[in-house]
């Protein structure tokens, strides 16, 4: 084969790894957005008050810890592609039993489906990331905003089809037994198309040593990592308390219809998913910092308007500026972890970590001070975490 047809399809694997990743980000926003989508159903249907919710909802916190913190051992053994795959089945299969305590209706039922939705999601996550991480130094240029801008377009499609089975009257079973089905084949299908074994490493060496924990413990130590999870915990903990709670707090808080609160929480993921569509040309030309501590003002001043503003109106717009601020947090803090390849797989996997356990376990405790102070007044707590992000966003520079 010529050299010129070995770069036609170096180029083409490239192209079909970087399609794929795509529809796998997106694919796991349209997961978590359609179970977020019925939640005020799901409450109604549970009897559930705010701190109940707030433990129900503790379940995909409760699996997603579990999967998280397994996630860099379980990807150094079997490689990304064979976890993502692994993870949506876990994913399809903890709907399916979330649908099953719906129809019985059942809290516990609910909650064990959630942990196992949750357990598949928080590997997932991490496993999406480091392929994404390899692919954007493989390709020498910025990628992961735009990854994450898929999973912010699959949580917007899944938040439409939400809104719009609400609308229809469309049982909310059904609706998310068939969004389990699709992930699942569309995910096994295409995951062909990514390599085998990114990530993968031997656990022992000969001498019988553990050669992950050495790394592990340095990262551990290493001041820059640290202040990057500062970054992603606050940004990420903005993003997650929105995507467990925003419809609640615009039925709750605002005497909305469900419908409208899930249609805001659309305004959400549309800001969200500008922000990252256009982040990469930002982060560019301005460089990580600015752009960090553009995006913490912004998200800061979204909260303020949401949690003090008078009117609806007023309100939307804090989401708009909300969202915007929260989109580029994570993405942002996953490329400064890959700065230097020597541990990068590591550095993005715990960065990883640490922004999906505020993503998901953050917003329960909300619940739970929501009970006590009401829900608008509990997103306090997620504005001081946006400020100590901006405050710490310096330790992003390449």
């Amino acid at each position: 084969m010529s050299e010129r047809a070995q770069q036609f399809n170096a180029g083409r694997e490239v192209r079909l790894r970087k399609i794929a990743l795509f529809i796998i980000f997106s694919l796991s926003g349209l997961a978590f957005s359609s179970w977020i989508s019925r939640t005020p159903e799901v409450r109604d249907i549970l009897q559930a008050s705010t701190s109940t919710m707030g433990w129900v909802i503790f379940g995909l916190a409760f699996g997603s810890i579990i999967g998280l913190t397994a996630a860099s051992k379980v990807i150094a053994r079997y490689g990304a592609r064979l976890t993502i795959c692994t993870s949506i089945i876990l994913v399809s299969a903890g709907l399916f039993v979330v649908c099953l305590g719906l129809a019985i209706p059942s809290i516990g039922t609910v909650f064990a489906g959630l942990a196992l939705f949750g357990l598949g999601y928080g590997l997932i996550e991490v496993a999406q990331s480091v392929e994404g991480s390899a692919l954007e130094h493989q390709a020498g240029k910025t990628l992961l905003p735009l990854m994450h801008a898929s999973f912010s377009g699959g949580t917007l499609i899944g938040a439409g089809l939400g809104s719009l089975a609400i609308k229809l009257h469309f049982d909310a079973v059904y609706h998310l037994l068939i969004i389990g089905v699709l992930i699942v084949l569309i995910v096994l299908g295409i995951s062909k198309y990514l390599p085998n074994g990114t990530g993968k490493e031997e656990a022992v060496s000969k001498s019988g040593v553990d050669q992950q924990a050495a790394p592990a413990i340095k990262i551990w130590k290493e001041p820059r990592t640290l202040l990057i999870g500062v970054i992603v915990l606050g940004m990420a903990f903005a993003e997650g308390s929105a995507n467990d709670w925003l419809p609640l707090i615009m039925v709750d808080g605002f005497q909305l219809s469900a419908i409208a609160g899930t249609t805001i929480y659309g305004v959400f993921l549309a800001a969200m998913l500008i922000g990252r569509i256009s982040g990469g040309f930002f982060l560019d030309r301005y460089g990580r910092v600015l752009v960090l501590r553009v995006a913490a003002v912004s998200a800061a001043i979204g909260l303020l308007l949401v949690i003090f503003g008078s009117s609806v109106a007023i309100a939307v717009i804090g989401v708009f500026m909300w969202g915007l601020g929260a989109s580029l947090g994570f993405p942002v803090g996953l490329s400064a972890a890959g700065d230097d390849p020597n541990g990068a797989v590591a550095r993005v996997a715990m960065i990883s970590t640490l922004g999906y356990v505020a993503f998901l376990a953050g917003p329960p405790v909300l619940g739970v001070l929501g009970e006590k102070i009401g829900l608008l007044q509990a997103m306090i707590v997620v504005l001081i975490g946006v400020i100590i992000a901006g405050i710490f966003s310096h330790a992003a520079k390449k």
